[in-house]
């Protein structure tokens, strides 16, 4: 309940607690006036009479008194904070709850301190029912017009949120199968990747008439302020990913994952995209025993892990009533993708013990969250068609509670696919272990992962069948030996170095003035 109260957005909520309360108060009308009519019909014009006189004098004043619980009562139970998410079952559970809780709330005041003139039982019972009624069914009606039709809030206004859809990154793992999901659902897709891995995970839907294609830096600002141009949304993936790949040139990493960020967040705030949904990861926990959730406190031990998390705060203190921001915090990804990686515990080991035999299991009781990697898509889809309401400035652990494994768990999961293999169990200093709660997304969004374990492990081995992938160990697979080979990612110009300098090294949560001044300069120019 405090965390409902913590939430609460007087500009958005105050129209719908009038809403409410006047519902109430249409509920209570109906509920005294129906008993009058019947006796009316049945031609008791006296007894109908006395029955709307007791009615009037129980509505003023008691009643108009009485009511002003309801408000409370609706607030305290969540029904406009962030904080809840009206969904399907969850929805009606909310909602009928909250009513209960007003009417058992109204009934209690009313028989302490009005008992004399409690109103008949069929009117209270009317009124409870009518209640149930009217708010479960105005939010469904809204649920059914928001979420079926495409409709969204903005500023407070329905508008259609089919705008163009920003993906950074999106030639990478993860983001070469979102950009087809959503192109996919119809959506209008523009990706900006500096392709440092090369084009072949989005050559199959070059030509997609709602696909625009750009090859762009995030830390360069002429590159950002082009690509946020008439967006809708932006869904963030660039990054340096992984530990190593992090390690290996600690300075790129800082600007990519961290300051690009910042100079986004200022890009797209000047330029009036509407929401910003971006992949963390749930390294950002660190090494601990117990479980999870988006609440624990944050621990990262890796350079990569603690970008993510000065990502998140600087991305959470820039939400506000116009630009909405959304935090998806990444369990470990396996699978397939149309850029494939096998520097990823699930596939790497798939690839070992198909290719080898062999699979060495490092610290196997040591706990991961696991996640297919298009489930991961669906996830972002499922965010980026959210209601603003409900995601708005929220963080969600993407994945599966079903999917946390210890690493031994995993090795039996590809002994049973590959029963001849030979696994050895081996102890370093890695002390990554983290296992995670999934239950707010689940609850919230309905996400569920759809592909398990073993389906990411029998599609790998299918690619391998196929010869899909002849040679697992080629470098273009692990992002760490490709950049050690290739070279880092070089910035285009000195200006680029200036504005990462100014975002890097300004303080988390505020803004770093030669930076705001050189994205004004170029935004006036675009």
């Amino acid at each position: 309940m405090l965390r409902s109260v913590r939430s609460f957005k007087p500009s958005q909520a105050f129209p719908r607690m009038l809403a409410d309360f006047a519902v109430v108060h249409v509920c209570m009308m109906l509920a005294l006036g129906i008993p009058v009519l019947f006796l009316l019909f049945r031609g008791q014009t006296d007894a109908a009479a006395t029955r709307l006189e007791e009615a009037l004098a129980y509505y003023a004043p008691y009643f108009l008194l009485l009511s002003l619980v309801f408000p409370l009562v609706f607030l305290l139970n969540g029904f406009y904070t962030h904080s809840r998410a009206y969904r399907g079952r969850y929805k009606i559970a909310v909602v009928l709850r909250g009513a209960g809780l007003g009417i058992l709330t109204l009934l209690a005041v009313n028989y302490l301190f009005f008992r004399q003139n409690l109103a008949q039982r069929l009117a209270l019972l009317l009124f409870a029912v009518l209640t149930m009624l009217a708010l479960t069914s105005a939010r469904l009606a809204k649920a059914l017009v928001v979420d079926r039709y495409e409709i969204r809030l903005r500023n407070g206004k329905v508008a259609d949120s089919e705008g163009t859809v920003l993906v950074l990154g999106g030639a990478g793992y993860i983001g070469s199968s979102l950009v087809r999901k959503l192109l996919d659902a119809g959506r209008k897709v523009r990706v900006v990747d500096s392709l440092v891995y090369g084009d072949e995970a989005l050559r199959g839907v070059f030509g997609h008439p709602n696909l625009e294609m750009r090859v762009g830096d995030c830390r360069n600002i002429q590159d950002m302020v082009a690509a946020v141009h008439g967006i809708d949304s932006i869904i963030h993936l660039a990054a340096i990913v992984g530990d190593p790949a992090c390690e290996q040139d600690r300075q790129t990493a800082l600007e990519i994952n961290y300051a690009a960020t910042r100079m986004l967040i200022e890009v797209a705030k000047g330029h009036g995209v509407q929401r910003l949904v971006f992949a963390s990861s749930c390294s950002v926990y660190g090494a601990t025993d117990v479980m999870m959730d988006e609440n624990s406190a944050l621990q990262p031990i890796s350079l990569y892990g603690q970008t993510k998390v000065d990502s998140e705060h600087a991305l959470l203190h820039a939400c506000s009533e116009t630009f909405h921001t959304t935090i998806l915090r990444l369990a470990t990804v396996f699978g397939l993708s149309y850029r494939p990686r096998f520097d990823l515990v699930v596939n790497l080991l798939t690839a070992k013990a198909y290719n080898e035999g062999v699979i060495t299991i490092f610290n196997g009781e040591q706990w991961r969250p696991f996640i297919h990697v298009h489930d991961v898509a669906e996830g972002f889809i499922r965010v980026l068609n959210a209601p603003l309401p409900v995601v708005s400035g929220q963080v969600f652990n993407l994945g599966d509670t079903r999917l946390n494994y210890t690493l031994t768990q995993l090795a039996q999961k590809i002994l049973e696919m590959f029963p001849n293999t030979r696994v050895e169990h081996i102890e370093n200093a890695d002390r990554r272990n983290y296992r995670v709660s999934f239950e707010k997304i689940r609850s919230q969004l309905g996400f569920a992962a759809s592909w398990q374990l073993e389906d990411g492990i029998r599609q790998l081995r299918q690619a391998f069948d196929d010869q899909e992938i002849v040679d697992y160990t080629d470098p273009r697979y692990y992002n760490q030996k490709f950049l050690k080979i290739a070279g880092s990612p070089s910035r285009k110009d000195v200006l680029d170095a200036h504005v990462m300098a100014a975002f890097a090294n300004a303080p988390n949560g505020h803004d770093a003035p030669e930076a705001i001044v050189l994205t004004k300069a170029v935004g006036a120019g675009d």
